[in-house]
């Protein structure tokens, strides 16, 4: 039995991210903006997840390099019908006697106060625009209803997180929370409990989280992360709740796959799981599927190129208009309009929309942003010091190549 009414619940994704981790990816772009699996935008997963939940109002908080992601949203995302007060909606920081930035995800709920107080929703569901996962939020607003609770935190186990950092641990007994520790004061585990995470979705009862940010106001919020405000200002003074990701509720497949983009390596390993035998994540569910924007391109194709050699594709994920003339391609993701031309070679690589591989060239473990033209046979991914000199160069090895990137003549 349905005990809350989705249209009751309000939706805030935050994509403020300054993307400084993920530079120079992100010297044009949000990081939810960042493009995945060749055709969609990291932030697409957060509002699938609210579209197959059934939610239709919500807003995104977006802040640096926002333009892309705006463009997205209104191209991708203006599916709602506004007469029925359904809605996808970008937030900038609020401009009043002078410009203002959030310093953090409890700052920017603070600064959108007039917004959250004027709403008339009795829930409000937070969740991160920068992460990749798919998860029922229905599931977990109506075990909120259930509890009758004022905050559910959503949790994943350290084991399903695969060895990520948490800001928090937390400690279960069934549901109910009994410690919430800042990560950089480690204790023991009392007997009998878990030891789990959150995954930053939170679910609000809108009043309380009203009345909690005014009374810790501008400066109490300042830096302050969700997990922080719960364990804060609300741990032992209101119902708080855990609800555990992956469990047996909702009905996306249980894959457990959450991914976050705490720097290029993950972004590059993030990209790479979908190329793996059984993918951890199952972006191929037929009632499920990752809405995006895709501008009308041509289908991909191989073709022979000058010297008759066959285009070669082994193990990729290529999208539409994209063309191996010639070339090989192997484990690799290949965005829109990419073209390959004769003899060229791309193994374990991510190509962004609009590059293109000169004749002869090897390209081995690089990131190439968008509209880059790599010469006719330029060598990357293979002599690491020279790699360094031009490129940055990830923490194992990971060439990264920033848009619009000129080589010398």
């Amino acid at each position: 039995m349905l005990l809350h009414n989705l249209n009751e619940t309000l939706v805030i994704v935050l994509a403020i991210g300054d993307g400084k981790a993920l530079a120079p990816l992100t010297a044009r772009r949000a990081p939810a903006a960042l493009s995945y699996a060749g055709n969609y935008r990291v932030i697409d997963f957060a509002l699938t997840n609210c579209m197959h939940s059934g939610l239709r109002r919500i807003t995104v908080f977006t802040q640096f390099n926002a333009l892309s992601l705006q463009n997205h949203l209104r191209d991708g995302w203006s599916i709602f019908n506004t007469d029925l007060g359904e809605f996808v909606t970008a937030v900038s920081p609020p401009v009043n006697e002078e410009r203002s930035t959030y310093s953090g995800q409890a700052n920017a709920l603070f600064q959108n106060l007039y917004f959250l107080d004027g709403s008339t929703e009795d829930t409000v569901i937070v969740v991160s625009g920068e992460q990749i996962y798919r998860m029922d939020y229905a599931a977990a607003i109506q075990r909120h209803a259930e509890s009758n609770a004022d905050v559910t935190v959503v949790t994943i186990d350290r084991e399903t997180a695969d060895g990520v950092g948490f800001s928090s641990h937390l400690t279960l007994d069934g549901e109910q929370i009994q410690a919430i520790v800042p990560q950089d004061t480690p204790q023991p585990l009392p007997a009998g409990t878990e030891d789990v995470g959150p995954m930053e979705v939170y679910v609000f009862r809108r009043q309380w989280l009203v009345d909690v940010l005014k009374a810790v106001g501008a400066e109490g919020t300042r830096n302050l992360r969700l997990m922080d405000l719960v364990r804060e200002h609300m741990f032992g003074k209101a119902t708080v709740i855990a609800y555990r990701f992956g469990g047996k509720y909702g009905r996306v497949t249980q894959d457990r796959y959450w991914r976050t983009l705490r720097n290029l390596d993950d972004y590059y390993d993030a990209n790479m799981d979908i190329l793996k035998l059984e993918p951890p994540l199952d972006i191929y569910q037929a009632d499920w599927p990752i809405r995006t924007y895709q501008m009308q391109r041509p289908p991909a194709r191989t073709v022979p190129g000058r010297s008759c050699n066959e285009g070669i594709c082994v193990n990729s994920v290529i999208a539409g208009g994209t063309v191996i003339a010639g070339g090989g391609v192997n484990h690799s993701v290949l965005g829109n309009r990419v073209y390959i031309s004769d003899g060229a070679t791309v193994e374990d690589s991510i190509l962004f929309t609009g590059t293109t591989v000169g004749e002869g060239a090897r390209l081995r473990r690089v990131i190439c942003d968008r509209n880059v033209a790599i010469p006719a046979w330029e060598q990357i991914g293979i002599d690491p010091k020279r790699d360094a000199e031009r490129f940055h160069v990830t923490p194992t090895g990971v060439v990264v190549i920033p848009s619009d990137f000129k080589f010398d003549e």
